[in-house]
Formats: C-alpha cells, sequence, structure tokens
C-alpha cells in the first residue's frame, strides 16, 4: 500500500488562540477527570471505608468505558460537530464528578464513574488529536507536541490543587468544587475554540475508508505493536516504586524516580519533534519498541547504582513520551486525515483499556513470576516481540 501524503494545509491558517485554548483544555481536563480523582482516592476510601482497590477499579473502568465511547466519539468528531462534541463532552464530565460526590456506595459511585468515562472519550487525548490532525493536517506535528506538553502538566497543577481542596473540606466538597471548576472554566473554553464543523470535503479513496481499514491486515498489526509497546511501557513504569525497593533504593528515592519518568516524557516529546519526519510510518514504531527494549531490559538487570537507574528511568520516561506522538499520527500517517476520528477511534480503543489495566498488570506479572525484576525482563520480550512487528505496520 503506498504511503499517505499531505500536503495540503488549511484555506485559513488556524489562530494561536486556538491552540493554546485546547492545550490549557487538556490541562484542565486531565487534572480534573483523571489525575484529581487518584490524588483523592485515599481520602475517599478513608472517609467511605470502601476497599481502596475498589475505587481505583472504579477508576478503571472508567478508562474502558472511554476507550468503548471513543469509537461513536470519533465518528461525530468526523462527520459532526468537534464544537458541540467537546462542550458535551464538558458538561456530561462535570455532571458526572458532582454525581459522584454524592455517591452513598462503591456501586452508585462506579455509575457515576460511567458518565465521567464517557466524557473522558471527548475532551481527552484522542478527541484533542483528532481536532488537531483536522486543523493543522501535514503540520500538526508541532501542534500535537504542545498539546501534549500542557496535557503533561495536568498532574503537576492539579495533583497540589487537590491536595490543598481535600485538606481544606473533604473529598466530597472537593470533588464538587473541581466539578464547578471544569463547568465555569471548560465549557467556554471549549466552545470559543474548537471548530463549529470542518469544511467540506471530498469523501475519502476506497482503501482509506474506515470499514475498508479496519478490515486490513496492516490496521490490526499496527494495533497490536502499538498495544504490545503500551502494555510493556506502562505495566513496568507505573510499578517502579516496587521494582526500585526490591533493588534496595528507598521509598522516597524510588517515589522520586517515578517523577522524573514524567519529567522524561517532556523530553522524549520535544525529541520526537525536532526529528525529521521523512522517514517510512513504521520506522517511528520500531524505534521506540527497541528503546523500550533497551530500557526495560536495563531497568530489571541493572542493580544499581541509584543515579544509574533513575537515568534509565528517565530514558524509559522519554521513550514513554514520545510513544504518546507516535499513537497520536499513527493512523494520519497511513490513511490520512479526512476520516482520522473514525479510524483513530477504533486504533485507540484498545491501547486505551491496555492503558486502564496497566496499573493491575505490573503487579500480578510480578506476583506470577516471582519478582518484579523478572516482571520488566518479561515486559521487555513483549517489546521485542512488537519490534519484530513494526516493519509490517
Amino acid at each position: 500500500m503506498t504511503e499517505v501524503t499531505e500536503s495540503a494545509i488549511p484555506t485559513r491558517q488556524p489562530s494561536r488562540w486556538s491552540l493554546a485554548a485546547l492545550s490549557a483544555g487538556q490541562i484542565l481536563n486531565w487534572g480534573i477527570l483523571y489525575y484529581a480523582p487518584i490524588v483523592a482516592a485515599p481520602a475517599i476510601s478513608a472517609d467511605t471505608g470502601w476497599p481502596l482497590t475498589a475505587i481505583t477499579g472504579v477508576l478503571a473502568a472508567g478508562l474502558v468505558v472511554s476507550a468503548l465511547t471513543g469509537l461513536l466519539v470519533g465518528r461525530l468528531l468526523d462527520a459532526w460537530s468537534p464544537r458541540i462534541v467537546l462542550t458535551a463532552g464538558t458538561i456530561v464530565g462535570a455532571i458526572g464528578i458532582a454525581a459522584a460526590s454524592t455517591a452513598t456506595s462503591p456501586g452508585l459511585f462506579l455509575l457515576c464513574w460511567i458518565l465521567v468515562g464517557a466524557a473522558q472519550a471527548a475532551v481527552l487525548y484522542q478527541a484533542a488529536f483528532a481536532i488537531i490532525t483536522r486543523r493543522y493536517g501535514g503540520h500538526r506535528q508541532g501542534a500535537l507536541t504542545i498539546l501534549t506538553l500542557a496535557g503533561g502538566l495536568a498532574s503537576t497543577v492539579f495533583a497540589p490543587i487537590t491536595a490543598v481542596l481535600l485538606g481544606a473540606s473533604n473529598w466530597r466538597t472537593a470533588l464538587l468544587l473541581l466539578a464547578g471548576l471544569l463547568l465555569v472554566i471548560g465549557v467556554p473554553l471549549h466552545w470559543l475554540s474548537v471548530e463549529k464543523r470542518w469544511a467540506p470535503q471530498a469523501p475519502p479513496s476506497g482503501e482509506h475508508r474506515v470499514a475498508t481499514v479496519i478490515r486490513t491486515r496492516r490496521f490490526w498489526v499496527l494495533v497490536g505493536t502499538m498495544s504490545l509497546i503500551t502494555a510493556s511501557l506502562y505495566a513496568v513504569t507505573l510499578a517502579i516504586i516496587p521494582l526500585f525497593t526490591e533493588k534496595g533504593v528507598s521509598y522516597g528515592v524510588a517515589a522520586l524516580a517515578l517523577g522524573f519518568v514524567g519529567a522524561g516524557q517532556v523530553v522524549g516529546r520535544l525529541l520526537f519533534y525536532i526529528t525529521p519526519r521523512r522517514s517510512k510510518p513504521w520506522l517511528p514504531i520500531a524505534i521506540i519498541a527497541l528503546g523500550s527494549t533497551v530500557g526495560l531490559l536495563a531497568l530489571a538487570l541493572i542493580p544499581g547504582p541509584v543515579w544509574l537507574l533513575i537515568l534509565v528511568a528517565i530514558l524509559v520516561g522519554a521513550i514513554r513520551g514520545a510513544h504518546t506522538l507516535v499513537q497520536a499520527s499513527a493512523a494520519a500517517d497511513r490513511w490520512g486525515v479526512r476520516n482520522y476520528g473514525s479510524i483513530n477511534g477504533a486504533f485507540a480503543a484498545p491501547i486505551t483499556v491496555l492503558t486502564a489495566l496497566a496499573p493491575a498488570l505490573g503487579p500480578l506479572i510480578a506476583n506470577s513470576v516471582g519478582s518484579y525484576a523478572g516482571m520488566a525482563t518479561l515486559m521487555a520480550g513483549v517489546a521485542l516481540a512488537a519490534l519484530a512487528l513494526a516493519r509490517a505496520t
């Protein structure tokens, strides 16, 4: 199959304001709909007596709902109004968070979080990627980098804000205030900055129609390859604290290493942005898979010293950061931008599910093989399998 060449740019150059607003929206959306509940989970458990595992399970279930809802959201972003999709998603998210603040049982909390999961599909990265890709076409890479750099700040901004709210009141009040913040800031931000509709375009050629693409071997090899990379990277990096403490590193330093993984993501995204884009679409995936294999194996086998382990953690974080941008462009690089939302919705769904399961995946495998180092070694093998498949993507 020939590769897609995108030379066309929008007839009207998008304003810097529209990109800044969409990026600010990602800080708000990720901060309130994803990171704030994670920070609040221990306080919710302590106040209600619900098991912490049940609460984190509900949050993971929300991501699964997000993955499934993303299939519909992608089609709506292609065929309908992106402004209405993002604005409605923000409203639904605020309602879900506010309703969750009144939940009196884990079951009711789960029902509320189903709403939040649907909202996540409409306002987090996959929806924003669709808008950036349609808005900028072949010139999307810089905008995608800015957007993901902003999204990476969400935990930095909203983790302390949530902690302050929890300290000043209780988790119910904190969630209610955050829901209000999402409504008051997020709704006008998306309504004023996102396109009302896309300019009419000729329908995509037969080989680039959604129904055709998802029946191809290439599509499913791409899904499988990126899913293997996601499972390996997230299972290990989200378990880096027990992995490091197993090596004799103190808990405080291990927690610091987890923070360095996040810092590494910023570095990886910046490096990916300055990398030339004239290579075959499969090559960035192969590089990410190779880097994952080497980095995860190093985390598994290197006993120390601590500075070397932290350096490797930053490297793996950089690989994870670049992986986000590779994933964002994967569908458009192969099948163009006109039907990106629909194709990317199908492509990203299993990856989002794996991301939701990753916090439990690492410990589960570690218990099965007897150590976190063994788990990291196994995940390096998973990344190696992705490398073997990369050429076929």
